[in-house]
């Protein structure tokens, strides 16, 4: 589990929460919620098609659960796999226990004697296509983070008319007022604590794999080109921040 994700979502939610004091109800009002969420849903799908926006809700799991594996431990298994295939050959690789999908696609296209060139193109074909769903569900939350505060400003628009047009009954002044003032409330909390930090999420992430998915490419060509495994970890360090770069390289001193 991510906790920076968990913990921040869960600070800024329960900080709002917080300031709200006694008077928790006063700031429920269900027409708003109408209004903007159901308001800015129903327009993102407008804007989308229903496939990519249960796309984007299905990868907005890779947030909380970010099962992406450390460029260290990816060196470290390469490193491993390399040594094994020098040794044994490449035939030795089949079977080996690989936990990462694209990493054990590679090695399988090394143990079927694929061209290097297949290898590379059919790699990178994949980190396209997984750009390519996470653009989509990065868009659809930047979509919604647009649309949240304009559902908003329309739910107030609503509520001043409503308020203005009813100016003799002072009962229906406080429903009125309250419709024009949460939904702008609602609106601004959907779009900033939860939509555009979503959004910036997915797209960190989706760099983050497909680094990850580049040192894997790099490892498994250098493994099929028959190279030395002692220098494969220099090769791939470049991946690595400094600090985890010379970390890295004095356990292998």
């Amino acid at each position: 589990m991510d906790i920076a994700t968990i913990v921040g979502l869960l600070s800024a939610l329960g900080l709002i929460y917080v300031s709200l004091g006694d008077g928790v109800s006063s700031f429920i009002d269900m027409p708003s919620i109408y209004i903007v969420l159901g308001g800015s849903i129903a327009v993102v799908l407008f804007r989308s098609s229903l496939s990519e926006f249960l796309g984007a809700i299905s990868v907005m799991g890779k947030t909380f659960k970010n099962k992406l594996d450390k460029p260290e431990d990816l060196i470290e298994k390469l490193v491993e796999l390399a040594d094994i295939a020098r040794k044994d050959g490449m035939i030795a690789l089949e079977g080996q226990d690989i936990s990462n999908p694209f990493l054990a696609k590679g090695i399988g296209m090394l143990v079927d004697g694929s061209d290097p060139d297949l290898i590379k193109k059919s790699l990178n074909k994949d980190i396209q296509a997984m750009r390519s769903r996470h653009k989509s569900g990065a868009d659809i939350f930047s979509s919604w983070g647009e649309v949240a505060p304009a559902m908003g400003m329309i739910g107030t628009l609503v509520g001043l008319v409503l308020m203005l047009g009813n100016m003799s009954d002072p009962k229906s002044i406080g429903p009125a007022m309250a419709v024009a003032l949460l939904t702008t409330l609602y609106g601004a909390i959907l779009a900033n604590v939860i939509c555009i930090p979503m959004a910036q999420k997915l797209r960190n992430q989706s760099d983050f794999e497909a680094q990850n998915c580049e040192l894997i490419i790099e490892g498994v060509l250098f493994i099929q080109s028959g190279g030395n495994p002692r220098i494969l970890a220099d090769l791939l360090s470049s991946f690595l921040a400094p600090k985890v770069r010379a970390k890295l390289k004095s356990a292998n001193a």
